[in-house]
């Protein structure tokens, strides 16, 4: 045989190999880019609340939007949590950064966990939130695919405790 001969038989052999990985391929493909997809809409979701922008943050959360909330409230409702978080006041940031530290997809919902770090513009004493006091929390966001759309379903955040030295 020769060398040309054995590298066309080696070069088909790879494809002939590859080839039949391209279905598993293509699912962790379609898996990343739903948890791209998510993780954008993510640091939509964490800018509209920033900025307060209630339209964004309606058409970003679920009807069902579930609240476990660091002032031990649960609040039900998309309507809910904007009266009571935004439309209250309590979500009123000078900065708000999220990292996210574990993303699962598992078919119709993304689980998204990580920090949380926020600067409140003015006191909401409910939520422990105190003007200009960076407060540190742990959070979890959920998402659900409703008709063919992504929307946050679901969150909890916790503050974390400040040590007194």
């Amino acid at each position: 045989m020769r060398r040309c001969d054995v590298i066309t038989s080696v070069a088909l052999a790879v494809l002939v190999l590859l080839g039949g990985g391209t279905r598993v391929q293509a699912q962790a493909q379609g898996r990343m880019s739903d948890e791209e997809l998510v993780r954008s809409l993510d640091d939509q979701e964490r800018v509209a609340a920033l900025k307060r922008d209630v339209a964004a943050l309606q058409r970003l959360w679920s009807d069902q939007f579930t609240v476990n909330a660091p002032n031990n409230q649960v609040v039900v409702g998309k309507a809910a949590v904007l009266d009571t978080f935004v439309r209250a006041g309590v979500i009123n940031f000078s900065s708000f950064e999220r990292q996210i530290e574990f993303v699962r997809v598992d078919g119709d919902l993304v689980i998204i966990m990580g920090l949380e770090t926020v600067k409140p513009i003015s006191d909401a004493p409910s939520a422990g939130l105190v003007a200009g006091q960076v407060v540190k929390r742990r959070f979890t966001n959920i998402w659900k695919k409703e008709a063919r759309t992504w929307r946050l379903f679901a969150r909890h955040a916790n503050v974390i405790p400040t040590r007194d030295h």
